[in-house]
């Protein structure tokens, strides 16, 4: 038989969108390692709602990904600087150990972890996406105790 491939032996297999559950470390990697490749080809086709959880203090954040975005272009940003924009993490990023406002803090995001609620499909509308992730903000309650703003 001729050898068609030579499967990487250290590749990660996607183990479904069910079962993401990453911790900040492992989705940077996610980002940039060959390993992921798998990972990177399913969350680039799906939409959808995810949770982030601060492992420290159990504060949780609800954000979507929808449009061209999708989960691994929401997920590429926070992999870059650990808060992908959002105004709670963001500050978080500018306090420093002791509370005082520095510059950048870069290692506020190494207790968050990242998971999905729920995956849509390229072509569901953007109402649909805004409705489920308004559920799961109260439903959590992440407005009340944790890091969403709105």
């Amino acid at each position: 038989m001729p050898v068609l491939e030579i499967a990487d032996r250290d590749k990660v297999p996607f183990p479904g969108f069910d079962g993401v559950l990453l911790p900040y470390h492992q989705l940077q990697d996610l980002v940039d390692d060959s390993r992921y490749a798998d990972w990177r080809i399913a969350l680039s086709e799906v939409q959808g709602i995810y949770l982030i959880t601060d492992s420290s203090n159990g504060k949780q954040y609800v954000g979507k990904a929808d449009g061209s975005e999708r989960i691994l272009g929401r997920w590429t940003a926070y992999a870059r600087d650990g808060h992908g924009g959002n105004v709670a993490l963001r500050e978080l990023a500018h306090q420093s150990v002791a509370g005082e406002r520095t510059g950048p803090k870069t290692d506020h995001a190494r207790h968050f972890v990242f998971s999905l609620l729920r995956v849509f499909g390229p072509s569901t509308p953007s109402s649909e996406v805004n409705s489920a992730e308004s559920h799961y903000k109260a439903a959590l309650m992440t407005r009340q105790f944790g890091l969403n703003r709105n």
